[in-house]
């Protein structure tokens, strides 16, 4: 008898309707599996065959063909082992056919027919509901995950014998299983803000601090750079406690990186802060953009929507900083392997914090000793082009005793957080219906129309391109911090004071 069952795969962090053809018959006996698989799916006729024997269904010496369609996809994991085992008790004709109906099973089983829990639920879950699947079987772990999509009916089960006996229920007590939805997002941002580090700690560094704002308002990413002990790091591990929070689109694009790769929370089933990866420099250039032999997102992909802070930025090492040009730009990683390619998600914030030098006390002669050479050699493992993709460049001085002797009261994080959600409700009416969200994701051919100048800023502006001797990229650049700017003084033009401050952040001298 031949029957088929629905079920889902994973190809980068988008997912797949997979669908379980199993046919038995009589012949010699066998199990074939079938439909460009890797080795892991491949070994699930092992575990279904021991599956199915300890839970009192043991295999008759029957011909069994399992064909995983659509054949040219590659199939990865063991999150097909459930769709098998039932597919194979429908066409053996112990389960009708019927129970298949606008459902989906996925999960992998262990020998003693358990059921253990899964990697890419949430996509899976999303791809269903827009197939118009009506309800999910799945492990009983990864119900949480799974019941933040509405619309479709999350069965919690913890072993093969369990849903077996779910399929053979009356209806009315099969509501029982139905996993419900947890009221947990209200109660985990107050958690994570809970924990937030304050801006009213730092003392002093009034620049560094608005620059923060701007970026935080507009997305922008941001290059702090000073002396050893004057902040850096205490500043840029404050700006998550004023970024505007993330919406529900956003929530569910970050949730689907996190839930394939595997570090989605049982207890935490939905991103709702934005992330804030702070990776060592020793990081490798794989474990950054993502890669492997099977591609798995990178810390820039973890970033995805959040921050990625990179402290000593030389550290990092040229070659190391340069892979992030293109996601900078585009937006997203592309990684191409014999296995296929993928596209992984980039739009991040980049907080950058580094050293004038080895030292780090150039220019101070009386405490800075690098040659010239060595200071030149530092600043070249940060290469131009890395330079003009950042927005703003701010320089953190040393911090005064007075500042420390007597400490004044400092804005806080909570006070900071309103002036940048003033900024972000402007982005919100401008660019409703847009694809964009901050105006740091403006492309160049929208520029004229939301950063439009008028005669006298367009006079300015020319003075400061030729002067400064700015690229395309630079002069746009200049724009979408001053329409930010802008934004944060609730402006509806931009001026010539919010181009003349985001010039002063364009660079510096190093």
């Amino acid at each position: 008898m031949f029957c088929k069952v629905n079920t889902g795969g994973i190809h980068g962090i988008d997912s797949f309707l997979a669908g379980v053809e199993v046919d038995t018959s009589q012949g010699l006996p066998g199990f074939d599996l079938v439909g460009l698989l890797n080795s892991e799916v491949k070994e699930s006729k092992e575990r279904v065959r021991v599956a199915l024997k300890n839970s009192g269904f043991p295999l008759p010496p029957q011909r069994i063909t399992v064909n995983i369609s659509p054949a040219d996809i590659r199939k990865e994991g063991s999150a097909y082992d459930l769709a098998i085992a039932i597919g194979i008790l429908v066409s053996m004709e112990k389960l009708p056919s019927e129970v298949l109906q606008d459902t989906l099973l996925i999960g992998e089983l262990g020998l003693d027919g358990r059921l253990r829990p899964v990697k890419g639920i949430l996509p899976i879950m999303l791809m269903a509901k827009e197939e118009g699947m009506k309800q999910c079987i799945l492990p009983w772990e990864n119900a949480q995950e799974a019941a933040v999509v509405e619309g479709i009916k999350t069965i919690g089960v913890t072993s093969l014998e369990e849903t077996i006996h779910f399929f053979l229920i009356e209806e009315e007590k099969k509501e029982a299983f139905i996993f419900g939805k947890k009221e947990e997002k209200n109660q985990e941002i107050k958690e994570e803000e809970g924990k937030k580090e304050d801006f009213s700690d730092i003392q002093g560094q009034e620049l560094v601090k608005r620059a923060a704002v701007i970026a935080a308002a507009g997305f922008h990413h941001l290059l702090i750079l000073g002396p050893p002990g004057a902040g850096k790091t205490m500043i840029a591990k404050r700006i998550p406690s004023i970024l505007p929070p993330l919406s529900q689109e956003e929530s569910l694009e970050v949730s689907k990186i996190y839930s394939v790769s595997g570090l989605l929370k049982q207890e935490k089933s939905l991103i709702t802060t934005r992330p804030f990866l702070h990776p060592h420099h020793t990081i490798s250039k794989q474990a950054r953009a993502g890669g492997g032999r099977i591609p798995r997102p990178g810390v820039l992909s973890l970033s995805h929507r959040g921050i990625l802070f990179l402290d000593e930025l030389p550290e990092f090492g040229r070659e190391n900083i340069e892979v992030l040009r293109q996601p900078l730009e585009d937006k997203e990683v592309q990684i191409a392997r014999s296995f296929g390619s993928v596209t992984y998600p980039a739009d991040i914030m980049l907080v950058a914090a580094m050293n004038p030098c080895p030292c780090g006390f150039f220019p101070d002669r009386n405490r800075c000793n690098c040659s010239e050479n060595e200071i030149r050699k530092y600043q070249a493992r940060i290469s131009g082009p890395i330079y003009d993709r950042i927005d703003l460049c701010v320089e953190a001085k040393a911090v005064e005793l007075h500042h420390l002797q007597k400490p004044q009261k400092q804005t806080t994080s909570k006070e900071l957080k309103e002036i940048v959600l003033r900024a972000r409700s402007c982005q919100l009416k401008r660019y409703e219906n847009t694809k964009y969200l901050f105006n740091s994701q403006l492309e160049p051919k929208d520029i004229e129309e939301y950063c439009a100048l008028n005669k006298e800023e367009k006079k300015y502006m020319e003075q400061i391109f030729y002067s400064l001797n700015l690229s395309a990229r630079g002069y746009h650049r200049i724009l979408k911090v001053a329409r930010t700017i802008a934004d944060l003084e609730e402006a509806e033009n931009i001026k010539r004071i919010h181009l003349a401050e985001a010039v002063c952040y364009r660079g510096m001298e190093i």
